[in-house]
């Protein structure tokens, strides 16, 4: 998480060995980025990070919604949910002041969509299994990014490869396990459900494939590759589950 916060301070430059280039970030009457390379690392690693607190906020806004929370206890499920891993992860790091006390972006991000999605999943027919669909593939992708950028930080801080993946594992499921504890309910991730097993296949893809392709594809690899097989294993559940009522 090292790089993410870094970057998103006023001002950084970025070690100039790296070999992806010299960022400086600016923030006076608004944020201007000036990216020096192309396609930056850094950079993409900050946007997943967000992309992956607004889809497990989400995630967690339909599980509040399911649950029967009202808008206050949604936002606070939200912001639990999207922060848990990275959270778990820094304390684990020693990175401290923890991501979320350091940069208001992502509280600024949890809570709105969590809000928005409460109101707008009331939409959706309960006990159609619409909203529980959509909460297990907001979740599949919260899931894939948080466990990218997990490993990521741990390459970053030279950890074993091992640890690493294991780090992308615990960053990517903490966040749902939490959703889930505090709704009531036994977490996915200790169910068979093969959800840790995912992240942890993603995060030595991930490593094995940075030598072969490079980051930056190895990042969007990795990210529909655990996506699309969490998918398969959300679909080949919900299949079961059909045939089971269907033959009741």
């Amino acid at each position: 998480m090292i790089l993410i916060r870094k970057a998103l301070k006023r001002r950084i430059d970025l070690d100039p060995k790296r070999p992806y280039g010299r960022q400086n970030l600016e923030n006076t009457s608004g944020i201007r980025l000036n990216i020096l390379s192309s396609f930056d690392l850094d950079a993409v690693l900050i946007l997943l990070t967000i992309v992956a607190t607004g889809a497990m906020s989400a995630s967690a806004a339909i599980q509040g919604l399911r649950q029967g929370f009202d808008p206050f206890g949604t936002a606070v499920l939200g912001f639990v949910a999207a922060v848990g891993g990275g959270t778990v992860r820094d304390l684990l790091l020693g990175e401290t002041p923890i991501f979320w006390l350091q940069e208001i972006i992502y509280l600024m991000t949890a809570i709105p969509i969590a809000l928005i999605t409460h109101f707008a999943g009331r939409t959706l027919n309960q006990g159609s299994g619409q909203r529980f669909a959509l909460l297990q593939y907001l979740d599949a992708i919260g899931l894939a990014l948080f466990t990218l950028v997990g490993v990521q930080a741990g390459l970053d801080y030279q950890l074993h490869f091992i640890s690493a993946i294991v780090l992308g594992c615990t960053t990517g499921v903490v966040g749902g396990m939490l959703r889930d504890v505090m709704c009531g309910q036994t977490p996915t991730v200790l169910k068979q459900d093969l959800y840790a097993t995912i992240s942890l296949i993603g995060g030595a893809f991930y490593i094995l494939s940075t030598d072969i392709l490079g980051n930056e594809i190895s990042l969007i690899l990795t990210f529909f590759f655990i996506v699309l097989l969490r998918s398969f294993i959300i679909y080949r559940n919900s299949k079961k589950a059909q045939e089971i009522l269907s033959k009741a």
